[in-house]
């Protein structure tokens, strides 16, 4: 089992759904996830282990919408541990709610039902900070919030090279870097590799989501405040930047930031000090950027959408991702990887891959980028019924001719017409969905009827 990033996530919601989906989805951060509708029983579980993190829900009492008891059981986990991270969950909540959770001592806001990516996001940085707030940073493996990497950067194509001769020149300096590239090519890893190589190497990374921080707890999440800045602000907390100091600090999806809130951010790098809300004197900070967007180079040319002073200060180095699509020569070294390394993950013989299947592949177009085909080399390895994988063992779409409309329908209808299994049926029918509407999870729910909760359910009990 590969080493997980967190040790110890606690889910607190009275919705069994949530349980279950929050537990399947973070599992892959943490070596633990453990779920109660039970807030006392959180906080029972915190005397024998700290967390990194706590997903906690604002209401419990059935029809309650104020948020009231989420408060209460909030302030009593921070008196247990004033340093663990809580991302507060709720489906009655709005911006009077969010702003109420930040003043309170909660490290993030997280609306139900949520986006999987930002949820990830919100949780990695909040045990990120709960590592960074309990001092572990005296180490490399406790100061790197970020994942531990699953996956070196590979390839041998010349978009590749250019990729690692940049990090090799740019990696030991501390000059600011700007990746671009689409959802999916391996920005993070990039950023994890020149932290690696930089002088910082021993010091904390720290990432921050941009697209997942509201506009209105921008200076709150990013500059921190101090105890009295407002009403029942208790404790100092620190921001993001603070927290990122002697490191490197990882500003994921800058592309999203808005307009107005640019010149904030812009400010802290040029002066490199921080105001904490309701401080009356700057902090100073030490930090190395590292950015990324998929934002298209155009759009971040645009003075409407990116301000230029800005993009000058990130970009001393600029790296670009070249899609798998323009870099195929890659694709068989990734397969081989991946296929490995979840072969081991799952304590199964490493499977063959014959030449037509992997041909297949590597003419496969590959949406998703280097996380679509990690998703189908997984899937894959769980699936195969022998030793040899073939082409129906890889979630990728079966496209009939466009000639011949008639016999798409036919191919679609066939395998369940075929098979009057139930359980096989079933497994079908979730599997196409998934694939028609690239593993949203919402989206492939509503399709099939479902709640989101019971799909994950059936994901669960088909292994999918």
């Amino acid at each position: 089992m590969s080493e997980k990033p967190f040790d110890l996530c606690i889910v607190v919601d009275d919705d069994e759904d949530i349980l279950l989906a929050a537990r399947l989805l973070l599992r892959q951060l943490f070596a633990e996830v453990k779920v109660t509708p039970q807030p006392q029983q959180a906080i029972d579980w915190m005397a024998d282990a700290r967390p990194d993190a706590i997903l906690l829900d604002a209401n419990f009492a059935r029809g309650a919408t104020d948020s009231s008891e989420g408060f209460r059981w909030l302030g009593r986990i921070l008196e247990r541990d004033p340093h663990v991270s809580v991302v507060l969950i709720t489906a009655h909540g709005g911006v009077q709610v969010a702003v109420r959770a930040m003043k309170e001592g909660a490290t993030d806001f997280v609306s139900k039902p949520w986006a999987n990516e930002k949820l990830l996001s919100a949780v990695r940085s909040a045990a990120a900070l709960s590592r960074s707030r309990r001092g572990v940073v005296e180490t490399k493996s406790s100061m790197a919030p970020l994942a531990p990497s699953e996956t070196p950067l590979l390839g041998s194509s010349p978009a590749m090279a250019r990729v690692l001769s940049l990090i090799e020149k740019a990696g030991p300096t501390d000059a600011n870097v700007l990746i671009l590239g689409e959802n999916g090519t391996g920005k993070e890893l990039v950023a994890r590799e020149l932290h690696r190589h930089s002088r910082r190497s021993s010091r904390i990374m720290l990432s921050v989501d941009l697209g997942a921080v509201a506009e209105n707890l921008f200076d709150s999440e990013l500059f921190g405040h101090v105890k009295g800045a407002f009403t029942d602000a208790r404790a100092d907390r620190i921001g993001r930047l603070q927290a990122a100091d002697g490191g490197t600090l990882f500003l994921d999806e800058v592309g999203n930031l808005p307009l107005h809130l640019q010149p904030k951010l812009l400010t802290a790098l040029e002066q490199r000090k921080v105001t904490p809300v309701g401080a009356n004197a700057p902090v100073p900070i030490d930090v190395r950027v590292i950015s990324a967007t998929n934002l298209p180079p155009d759009q971040l040319g645009s003075e409407s959408r990116f301000r230029q002073d800005l993009l000058y200060r990130l970009n001393t180095v600029e790296i670009e991702l070249s899609p798998l699509r323009e870099r195929r020569e890659d694709v068989p070294m990734l397969l081989d990887h991946y296929l490995r390394q979840y072969a081991a993950r799952y304590d199964r013989p490493a499977p063959a891959l014959p030449d037509d299947v992997r041909d297949a592949l590597v003419a496969y177009d590959w949406p998703g980028n280097v996380r679509a085909l990690r998703h189908a080399a997984e899937r894959a390895i769980i699936l195969a019924d022998g030793a040899t994988l073939a082409l129906k063992d890889f979630p990728l779409p079966r496209a009939a001719p466009a000639s011949v409309p008639h016999v798409q329908a036919s191919a679609v209808a066939e395998p369940v017409a075929a098979d009057l299994n139930l359980d096989r049926a079933e497994r079908q029918l979730i599997e196409r969905a998934l694939q028609k509407h690239g593993y949203n999870i919402s989206n492939a729910a509503s399709e099939l009827g479902l709640t989101r909760g019971s799909l994950y359910r059936r994901m669960e009990k088909h292994g999918l």
